[in-house]
């Protein structure tokens, strides 16, 4: 039954992000925890919260108990319908998001967030180009991979949507502008935007859209000021400043949002993922109420199916008690302070480790050949026969009995805001023995 299992699943269904031959996926039974068990019993430690979304850890039956609760009195109702769970929640997002955010429009993930959100800016501000960062990523969905930067939108460049423009992130470890401190990175990345915008004619650009904190792209720490400083141009040039927190946020960076770091407030707000911890699809879009004002006099043209599923508001409701009851913001900032002072000491044990970003609970180790020349063990978007290195410590790690993202010279570190001191390091420990594979191709 076993291998019967993972056949059906080669067979009759297509995976995410590879080459459909040649799979191994793991036979998840079942998760607790921290932990992932396959049908063979093996348990594997989650270090990266799945796709960094599953904050409150897995197999929470508070969350199962809120879902058959909702199931029993309302599955489902059309988006035009008025439910209790979809009050309740949108009224918390209201209370917990910075400033004057206070009206949501539920989707059904980030991308569909992130994708509204546009729609809605170009017809708000009655402007059409978005602004991004290169290293970046929104989601999958046309509108969103156009928005990112990330190299996975190469496939279907030749059909992306159009007006979109990208400038460079204030990258401090390969800061474009070869900066001596992340604050001067920070000064001529803002500088740099600004310069874009005039050239791209400020009266065209609708929004600039950034992550709360980067995320898969390898967790790029924004330097002190600098969203402050991109919040002042956006009011400078009447442009709408969209934030993503999709990934960093509900605790994920020891805040609720990644952007509580840096006390701005975004005219929206795109999440997802650690909204309901991943139990089920669910995304937002939060607006400003001067945004929502108006559309009291104006037809708001965006709508989906499952907008504001009540099953999936039941689950975000109780995923935000858990959140706030176990103090799990607090526990992600703690947890990220002790995880900082592991990695620097395994830098002293390993030549590879050449940059250690993060914050809270989303990190990321990027690993180089060289900590002068800062030569990366593999490179940005490197082709299958570049991938040696990156791939058996993919491989070392999944051994050893744990999930983690690992992208070419980056492992990322995110695990559940619960996660133990005992679970952390054992994590650590894992990743130590996969750093030491890069360590042999140092010179």
């Amino acid at each position: 039954m076993k291998n019967q299992i993972v056949q059906d699943n080669l067979d009759y269904t297509l995976f995410s992000w590879a080459k459909q031959g040649g799979l191994n996926p793991i036979n998840a039974h079942r998760a607790k925890g921290s932990y992932i068990f396959d049908r063979d019993g093996k348990k594997y430690l989650d270090f990266s919260s799945q796709l960094m979304n599953v904050n409150i850890g897995h197999g929470n039956q508070r969350i199962t108990q809120a879902v058959a609760k909702q199931m029993q009195e309302l599955s489902y109702v059309y988006p035009g319908m008025a439910t209790e769970v979809r009050g309740i929640l949108g009224k918390k997002l209201a209370q917990i998001t910075p400033g004057n955010l206070t009206k949501t429009f539920f989707t059904l993930g980030g991308a569909e967030a992130v994708e509204n959100a546009i729609k809605l800016a170009r017809i708000y501000s009655k402007r059409h180009k978005i602004i991004s960062h290169y290293r970046s990523y929104h989601g999958a969905t046309y509108g969103a991979i156009s928005a990112g930067g990330d190299p996975r939108k190469f496939a279907i460049d030749d059909q992306a949507v159009n007006n979109f423009v990208h400038v460079e992130n204030p990258y401090f470890y390969r800061c474009p502008w070869n900066s001596s401190t992340i604050e001067e990175c920070g000064e001529r990345a803002a500088a740099h935007l600004e310069r874009v915008i005039q050239f791209e004619n400020p009266d065209a650009v609708a929004a600039i859209l950034f992550e709360g904190e980067s995320g898969s792209s390898g967790c790029i720490k924004y330097p002190p000021m600098y969203l402050k400083k991109v919040r002042d141009i956006c009011d400078k040039y009447g442009i709408l400043m969209i934030i993503d927190e999709t990934m960093s946020g509900f605790g994920r960076t020891g805040k609720m949002f990644g952007v509580d770091h840096h006390k701005v407030t975004p005219d929206i707000m795109c999440m997802a993922k650690g909204l309901t911890s991943g139990y089920l699809p669910l995304g937002a879009m939060v607006v400003t109420n001067t945004i929502a004002n108006h559309f009291d006099d104006h037809p708001m043209l965006l709508g989906l199916t499952y907008s504001a599923h009540p099953v999936a508001c039941a689950a975000a409701i109780e995923n935000i008690k858990i959140i706030e009851e176990e103090g799990l913001v607090g526990k992600a900032e703690k947890a990220g302070r002790y995880i900082e002072d592991q990695v620097a000491r395994l830098s002293e044990r390993h030549p590879s480790i050449g940059d250690f970003r993060n914050t809270g609970l989303l990190g990321c180790i990027e690993l180089v050949k060289n900590r002068k020349t800062k030569e990366p063990t593999t490179p940005w978007n490197a082709k299958p026969d570049q991938m040696e290195a990156t791939l058996k410590m993919a491989g070392k790690i999944r051994e050893l009995g744990m999930f983690t993202f690992v992208r070419w010279n980056w492992i990322f570190i995110a695990p559940p805001l619960n996660v133990s001191t005992d679970e952390m390091d054992e994590g650590l420990d894992i990743i130590s023995k996969a750093v030491a594979i890069a360590d042999q191709y140092c010179n």
